[in-house]
């Protein structure tokens, strides 16, 4: 049987379970639609939990980017699951506990304002948008190599797929789909991990082999790795290169971000009871910790392996030949992945050889010059098929690489699903029910619902098509509008006396600002060429655009406090209202809407 066949089978295969449980949970009221009727358990809710957040950035894109930089971009793995950490303790709780079906929602009834209402509702879009352009990026990658398609056709394909059960199944749906998608993708990473790990260290257990000794050296593994890349002119892998400041504030940036994410923070209203919340939590950051110990490692072992196979016989010895690329079995991943145009090589200076190297160090210049080079010859190397394509590059069974191809489309499209729901509540909850048409029937808040989300899978899919970065910095900037906008005001919310006019000046001034800072450097839109600066010469000193959320978060913060100073105090009702959600009293029993 061939790849190709194989991989059907399991994309196929899991495709049917997603369809079938979408059909078998859909939706048929706005609370089963919102929130699954609130009626998960929180061992099911934490599966969930975990599916909805390691998106294709966690799966797909954040092994690429550690592979492909080292110790630096760990700010990736610090960031996200720190702020697991503070979302759980300090917001999914008092959240339940308030009773409400969106983050919106909840503003717009504690800051008393309908007004705060539709600032939040913007907010969530412009963030829950561009964090979908990099899951619908995720979903072209994964469908296009393992349908052998291009990329496009790829993204197409997966649109249509999200299509099919996120819009009819809602909150209940989804759910159960993201337990099935839980299981495939966590198998899916694990599993090749481990081989891998067998393969370099003798360790089945892949954290652990990464502290190991390279099997076919005898020298530490990280040793190993840190030599090879130095040899061809590039960083270190184990050592810090970046600016500190910018890694320090691109991490807590990370981590308010993901505290104030829309569409993880609605999983914590499907569950019964407050106290369900709190578990919820826990269970996520077990599941969620099954892959992020393993990332790392996924990453070293994969640099690593791409760079010897480039040079077979060492750094000092011969480049690999154009000639074993296209005969030995290999190298096959090559040619399928080069169909993607995600991958590309030439020979420049036509010795029927492939160098790669870092042809921007001094040093490589010259041992280039010295040996004939005409610079680095593997012209593309996109840094989110690394996981995808890294079963293909360690010659694993074609098994394995059917099951990484069900694994990353599930990471891609669980999160996908999470966020048009979290989109589609926005518009059709709390835009038109909420300020538009209150009288609207549910038959015709579903209807919405539903157009909305249909609306947003075509503008991602649009963007998806041209995105601002790899999967993961794309999923940063949508982190960064999250830690500007919704974060600080979910935080005053329940902690803080301030008032409707400064959670909303502070909501705009964080969001606005932080916009504006990542077009100067993405792109007005994201639209190619329009950008005034990069993230190698940013506007701010060291500061980078997926760094600059933590800024705003500030600016909201200091604007918000500063105009509630100056205008009057909170209600009486509003502050008794504060004090319930804070306060443990009846947490057991929380209100429903």
């Amino acid at each position: 049987m061939d790849q190709f066949t194989i991989n059907l089978l399991f994309v196929g295969a899991s495709f049917a379970v997603y369809i079938g449980i979408a059909i078998w949970a859909r939706a048929g009221s706005t609370s089963e639609f919102y929130a699954a009727g609130r009626g998960v358990h929180p061992v099911t809710n934490g599966m969930a939990t975990a599916a909805d957040w390691m998106s294709a950035a966690s799966f797909i894109s954040m092994a690429g980017l550690i592979a492909f930089t080292g110790y630096d971009n760990s700010t990736y793995l610090m960031g996200w699951t720190g702020g697991y950490v503070l979302l759980a303790l300090l917001l999914a709780p008092y959240l339940r506990k308030f009773g409400k079906y969106t983050v919106s929602e909840f503003i717009g009834d504690r800051f008393y304002s309908p007004t705060a209402r539709l600032v939040a509702v913007i907010a969530l879009l412009v963030a829950s948008i561009t964090y979908v352009i990099g899951q619908m990026t995720g979903v072209g990658v994964a469908f296009g190599r393992f349908l052998e398609v291009s990329n496009t056709a790829g993204l197409l394909i997966g649109a249509c797929v999200v299509f099919a059960y996120a819009v009819f199944g809602g909150m209940k749906g989804v759910t159960y789909t993201q337990v099935a998608q839980y299981v495939v993708l966590i198998m899916a990473y694990t599993i090749p991990a481990v081989f891998i790990s067998l393969q370099l260290t003798g360790n089945p257990i892949p954290a652990l082999g990464l502290f190991g000794d390279h099997a076919a050296s005898g020298t530490p593994l990280l040793e190993k790795l840190d030599q090879i890349v130095a040899e061809l002119g590039f960083n270190e892998y184990t050592t810090h290169h970046g600016d500190t400041f910018n890694m320090v504030l691109f991490t807590l940036s990370l981590m308010i971000g993901t505290a104030g994410l829309p569409h993880v923070i609605m999983r914590f209203f499907t569950v019964p009871r407050v106290a369900d919340a709190r578990w919820s939590a826990g269970w996520a950051l077990v599941f969620i910790a099954l892959l992020y110990l393993t990332a790392p490692a996924v990453g070293a072992m994969a640099r690593l392996n791409i760079t010897e196979l480039f040079w077979p016989n060492g750094t000092d010895a011969q480049a690999v030949s154009v000639e074993q690329i296209a005969t030995d079995p290999a190298y096959d991943w090559m040619e399928t992945w080069q169909q993607t145009g995600l991958l590309g090589w030439e020979d420049k200076n036509g010795d029927g050889r492939i160098q790669y190297y870092n042809d921007a160090s001094p040093e490589m210049q010259a041992r280039a010059t010295e040996q004939g080079w005409a610079g680095n010859e593997l012209t593309n190397f996109n840094q989110d098929i690394l996981v995808l394509a890294n079963p293909e590059i360690a010659n694993l069974p074609g098994w394995v690489i059917g099951l990484i191809a069900a694994g990353g489309i599930a990471a891609a499209l669980s999160t996908a699903a999470g966020l048009l729901l979290a989109i589609s509540s926005a518009v059709s909850h709390d835009l038109i029910k909420g300020s538009i048409n209150p009288n609207i029937s549910e038959k015709n808040e579903l209807l919405s619902a539903r157009i909305a989300m249909a609306v947003a899978i075509a503008v991602a899919t649009y963007l998806g098509l041209n995105p601002p970065g790899f999967a993961a910095q794309t999923v940063a900037l949508a982190f960064g509008l999250a830690a500007a906008s919704i974060f600080p005001a979910l935080m005053m919310g329940i902690f803080t006396k301030v008032n409707n006019k400064g959670a909303v000046a502070g909501m705009i001034s964080g969001l606005v600002i932080t916009i504006i800072y990542i077009f100067l450097h993405k792109g007005w839109f994201f639209i190619p060429d329009t950008n005034s600066f990069t993230d190698a010469d940013p506007l701010l000193g060291t500061v980078k655009s997926t760094s600059f959320g933590a800024v705003g978060a500030m600016i909201n913060f200091a604007v918000a406090f500063t105009v509630s100073k100056m205008t009057e105090s909170i209600p009486q009702e509003i502050e008794d209202l504060v004090e319930s959600v804070r306060v443990p009293r009846g947490a057991g029993a929380a209100q429903d809407h």
